[in-house]
């Protein structure tokens, strides 16, 4: 079991305009708490999926975190309509 606890969450106010920041962001966490690049890719490329879902239902601003807890790493996509995304995977 892997021995990572944290709590990272930020708001953006325009996730297009943040893409690429926020890939780099994801990719760095991931890469941190011990994921491989291909488990690492697909985990940014379902988060890509996850933000361009909540924008094409309108939304603009929103909250994704990633929280490692009890072995698991939770991501997650909130946005202020309701529009909620999250997956839980197992840490490396």
């Amino acid at each position: 079991m892997s021995d990572h606890e944290f709590l990272f969450s930020l708001q953006l106010s325009d996730e297009a305009y943040f893409e690429q920041m926020l890939s780099d962001l994801a990719g760095a966490v991931l890469t941190y708490v011990g994921y491989a690049p291909p488990a690492s890719d697909e985990m940014r490329r379902v988060l890509r999926e996850a933000l361009a879902a909540g924008a094409a239902h309108g939304g603009e601003r929103c909250q994704v975190r990633f929280r490692a807890h009890g072995g698991e790493l939770q991501l997650a996509v909130e946005y202020a309509d309701g529009v909620e995304w999250h997956t839980t995977r197992a840490l490396p």
